[in-house]
């Protein structure tokens, strides 16, 4: 048996080894669902790029609000720490599958025992003739000198280190991705809360009319008690309107309070006021946004992008714990040169140098190595599950959207038919109460129900704006691509 067929022979025997019973029954993927062409029978409109929230938002007050959270925002800032340690690992991961090269300088002592082999044939190599004297080895104790650099390099044959470099790589476009959700939910929760800021001015705006016409009515009913034509009860129910009024701006004030702070939290910055225009709530419009909005614009949204790249970098991770049950393959070298004499070490006759090639296979560690690998295909379908979820909530949220915008716009056109006709009936109401013609109850209910459907109006115009910026959010926009 020649020396060849020896090498070849251990070969086989260790990558029998290393292979036997590996194989795992790993479930397969579903195929990835896609989604319909078109929301609620609308046609399919192709836009290539979402505007961007300064396109979208036109208002500047609100456009320099996002701005200043996208900068000083404390959930952002720390996307982008993720973000650097992320990098930092494809840094790391960018050296696997090259040589490890290390150079370096050692001295040491060594003492052999004087009845060791190696004591006694220092010893004796003093009496030979083969050698001279730089070459004869001190007395006892001796030195050794080494100055050299030496190398190792695992040989990636079963793609071990590429799929773990792909993992990193993944892995950094997924906190890419991640922090891009978080702006795209910071732009609309931003956005949001300014809209609902000016939502409140106005509400606050229509309570104080509404609480000068209940003043105004409960000063006439007054007078009219004291000259006999009224009683206390219509006084008393008049006051306990006017009570309720006034309580209810409290609530709206106390809102506006809570709106800003969060605001100014969103912003980075302690609780302050929120500096924006006085606009009545005719002139408070929403975006405008194109219905038939494309399922290919899901492609746009990063959460679906992000658990894109963590479905890759699992499917790159189990890759690399099937290729751990392989054989290992190493080569080793060192370069240098060695004395036992300091005066001789930069001799030509102290270069040295080796060079070994190494087999490994994993034997009675098996079973770390099956239990990864179980994390790691359980860590996959998680990740692949992950991603349907995403694709699915994402055309399911814009569906919604689309239905809601075109539900409110209908119900805002019937409200303010409603608003207007309530409006007249406090005039009208006002006018008989005071020829006697109708009651103070009567003028009570017809401010109540004023009253009652403005709010309604000003929470229709509320979810308008929530309506079109969630649409907004639903599709990707607020995030610049990178």
């Amino acid at each position: 048996m020649n020396i060849s067929y020896k090498y070849w022979l251990a070969f086989v025997v260790l990558l029998g080894i290393s292979g036997c019973k590996f194989t795992q029954h790993l479930t397969p993927n579903k195929p990835i669902v896609n989604p319909p062409e078109s929301y609620i029978n609308e046609p399919v409109v192709h836009l290539e790029e979402l505007p961007s929230y300064g396109e979208f938002f036109k208002d500047s007050t609100l456009t320099g609000l996002i701005s200043t959270a996208l900068k000083n925002n404390f959930d952002l800032q720390m996307s982008l720490q993720h973000i650097k340690f992320a990098k930092a690992n494809i840094k790391m991961s960018s050296a696997l599958g090259l040589p490890n090269v290390m150079a370096g300088t050692s001295m040491g002592l060594k003492k052999f025992g004087n009845y060791t082999t190696d004591g006694v044939g220092n010893y004796d190599t003093r009496f030979s003739s083969n050698i001279n004297d730089k070459q004869m080895i001190p007395e006892t104790v001796i030195p050794d000198y080494l100055v050299g650099v030496s190398a190792s390099w695992e040989l990636d044959v079963w793609k071990k280190l590429s799929n773990q470099k792909k993992m990193a790589f993944h892995k950094l476009l997924s906190s890419q991705y991640g922090k891009n959700f978080n702006e795209t939910l910071l732009v609309c929760e931003v956005a949001d809360l300014y809209f609902e800021l000016l939502i409140l001015d106005n509400e606050l705006h229509f309570i104080d009319e509404n609480i000068q016409l209940q003043q105004y009515s409960l000063d006439i009913v007054r007078l009219l008690k004291q000259a006999g034509e009224e009683n206390e009860l219509g006084v008393a129910l008049l006051n306990a309107q006017l009570l309720n009024s006034q309580a209810l701006k409290i609530e709206v004030k106390q809102q506006i309070f809570s709106n800003e702070s969060r605001l100014n939290f969103l912003l980075g910055r302690y609780p302050q006021a929120i500096p924006r225009p006085s606009i009545s709530w005719e002139k408070v419009i929403p975006p405008t946004f194109v219905t038939g909005v494309p399922s290919t614009l899901i492609k746009n949204r990063p959460d679906i992008l992000q658990a894109e790249q963590e479905l890759l970098a699992s499917n790159a991770d189990l890759a690399s714990a099937k290729a751990a049950f392989y054989p290992t393959f190493t080569i080793s070298s060192g370069l240098g040169l060695q004395a036992f004499k300091a005066l001789l070490l930069f001799d030509v006759g102290s270069f040295t140098y080796n060079l070994a090639g190494g087999l490994v296979a994993p034997v009675f560690n098996r079973r770390q190595l099956k239990g990864n690998l179980m994390a790691s295909n359980a860590t996959q379908q998680m990740a692949y599950l992950n991603y349907q979820k995403s694709i699915v909530n994402g055309f399911t949220e814009v569906y919604n959207c689309l239905n809601m915008l075109e539900n409110m716009n209908q119900t805002y056109t019937l409200k303010i038919e409603e608003v207007n006709t309530l409006k007249k009936s406090i005039s009208i109401s006002a006018e008989l109460f005071k020829s006697g013609r109708a009651t103070y109850l009567e003028v009570v209910t017809a401010q109540k129900n004023a009253l009652q459907s403005q709010i309604e109006l000003i929470n229709i115009k509320k979810k308008q704006f929530n309506a079109v910026i969630n649409l907004y959010k639903s599709i990707g926009g607020g995030w610049a691509k990178f």
